[in-house]
């Protein structure tokens, strides 16, 4: 297996990067954190595991040996695929991961796109007892009775689960009741 790639970015696509290593180019996939963070030219070291299909060899990049060994535990779930594994970490933080597992809350893993309910249900039961919240994880400190509700109306409008996690997490304390006024000032926070 092939646990690590050190090597300097040639090339950045949507889902992907060509890693250039002793003059060999590896296409790593990634997630889109990692993508959005990386440039060409850059040296880099990425932990990485390889998947091995009848006809493909595919590699899967990470900055992180945490990051790596969640996408191994998402493997390991009944339904979920590399692709699907990568969308997850793409669209969610580990600490959203671990705040969502250790919550019991499928509906954060429910909201990336691919991931149906039963899918989500399976991935909280099947790593619960593989990973803790850390101190400080959950999805969201003082998490409100419709954030669930205010998260689903964000990532209905286009943004990512991490936007609107940090949309959600920007308003006061004070923040009104209301759906439509909490999703008013989550938006407002986009401007800022």
């Amino acid at each position: 297996m092939i646990s690590t790639l050190s090597g300097r970015v040639t090339h950045i696509g949507e889902q992907s990067l060509t890693l250039e290593v002793a003059g060999v180019g590896y296409e790593v996939n990634a997630p889109l954190p990692l993508l959005a963070e990386a440039h060409s030219g850059q040296s880099l070291s990425l932990h990485t595991y390889l998947v091995v299909r009848e006809t493909e060899l595919t590699l899967y990049g990470f900055f992180t040996r945490d990051d790596r060994q969640l996408f191994e535990m998402l493997l390991g779930v009944n339904g979920v695929g590399p692709r699907l594994a990568l969308a997850i970490l793409s669209n969610l933080s580990l600490k959203a991961i671990r705040g969502a597992v250790g919550g019991k809350q499928p509906e954060v893993l429910s909201s990336v796109s691919g991931v149906g309910s039963k899918t989500a249900q399976k991935i909280v039961l099947h790593l619960a007892d593989k990973i803790a919240p850390m101190d400080g994880d959950g999805l969201l400190p003082g998490l409100h009775p419709g954030d669930n509700e205010l998260l689903e109306a964000l990532t209905g409008l286009g943004y990512s689960v991490v936007e609107a996690q940090a949309a959600m997490q920007s308003l006061p304390d004070d923040a009104p009741d209301a759906l439509e006024e909490r999703l008013k000032l989550a938006l407002r926070s986009f401007s800022k």
